[in-house]
């Protein structure tokens, strides 16, 4: 089934959720080869765009096979997000998502991410200064509320669209439980009653199973996956092929998995350079390998390489 966010329509209902040092170009456009109907990069510090911080510039780059994707934009100052928003606008990404479920200290902590969740206004006027500034759809993505205290999903979903918000994205958790306990999938139906605008469901997706238990359960319009694609790019492809046929596709071989680690990390290497893509595969390695006999030795060794030809003589031996 297709939707539509603003005007850019998607392909299926099967989101990547933006993962901070995970969803980089290389690892989006191997999710975007097993399906996944819309990308969403790495949030990005509207601050440190307008410092012109020299990381942040790489986080925005985009390769012309990832339409559509969403570009996501995290901080806690309507006046210059909005500014932020218009001085990118003419980049080639296709939907601007501005954060607010970020659960990390340091993001918390400025008063940015899910800490937003604790100030309604704040993201009406966050959201309504952008929508204003520019021509592409603006989003959100938010938590069932900062804590079980103050559990404000459905307020904070009107605010958003009566503020011009083209859709929203709801994690069944709050801020409180991290990524811990499971997501509340009611509070993501709540939302999808309240509001006009797309809903995309977030949280404990990590099956072809849950994705159309979450879609039939909340009416949501979207699934996003998130900790599920780690190391799994071919999710995708399972969650789609399943809602549109009930059948089930077989996990990949072993070979496909190795020959998929292989291209991952010569891409990783092209693009970040031999000494941080070989550090950033590391991670990559270990959670495409979990489960498998000897991963945590395996792992040890990787974890010692520095040249790519070590790296691949390791992940053909498995």
């Amino acid at each position: 089934m297709r939707i539509k966010i603003g005007k850019v329509e998607l392909e299926n209902q099967v989101i990547l959720a933006p993962m901070a040092g995970v969803t980089d170009l290389p690892f989006r456009l191997l999710c975007k080869e097993q399906g996944a109907g819309l990308l969403s990069m790495e949030m990005v510090s509207a601050k440190a765009i307008s410092f012109h911080n020299k990381n942040t510039e790489s986080l925005m780059e985009i390769d012309k096979r990832e339409h559509p994707i969403a570009l996501q934009l995290f901080g806690s100052d309507p006046d210059l997000i909005s500014e932020v928003a218009k001085s990118i606008e003419d980049r080639p990404f296709d939907i601007l998502d501005i954060n607010m479920g970020c659960p990390v200290p340091k993001v918390v902590n400025n008063g940015e991410g899910s800490a937003l969740m604790k100030n309604p206004r704040l993201i009406g006027e966050i959201v309504e200064k952008t929508v204003r500034a520019i021509k592409k759809p603006v989003t959100v993505k938010i938590r069932k509320g900062f804590q079980e205290s103050c559990i404000n999903a459905v307020e904070v979903a009107k605010i958003a669209q009566e503020s011009g918000a083209s859709a929203i994205a709801v994690h069944g958790r709050t801020r409180e439980q991290y990524y811990h306990g499971t997501a509340d999938w009611d509070i993501i139906r709540q939302v999808k009653q309240a509001v006009k605008i797309p809903v995309i469901g977030n949280g404990d997706v990590v099956s072809p199973e849950t994705a159309k238990a979450m879609l039939e359960q909340t009416g949501c319009d979207a699934v996003m996956v998130g900790r599920a694609a780690k190391g799994n790019p071919w999710i995708f492809r399972q969650i789609v092929h399943y809602l549109e046929t009930g059948e089930k596709l077989e996990k990949p071989e072993i070979e496909e998995v190795k020959q998929m680690m292989l291209r991952h990390a010569r891409m990783q290497i092209s693009y970040k350079g031999g000494f941080t893509g070989i550090r950033e595969m590391r991670k990559h390695i270990a959670w495409y390998t979990a489960g498998y006999p000897n991963s945590a030795k395996l792992r040890n060794q990787i974890n010692q390489v520095e040249r790519i030809e070590e790296m691949e003589q390791l992940i053909m031996s498995i």
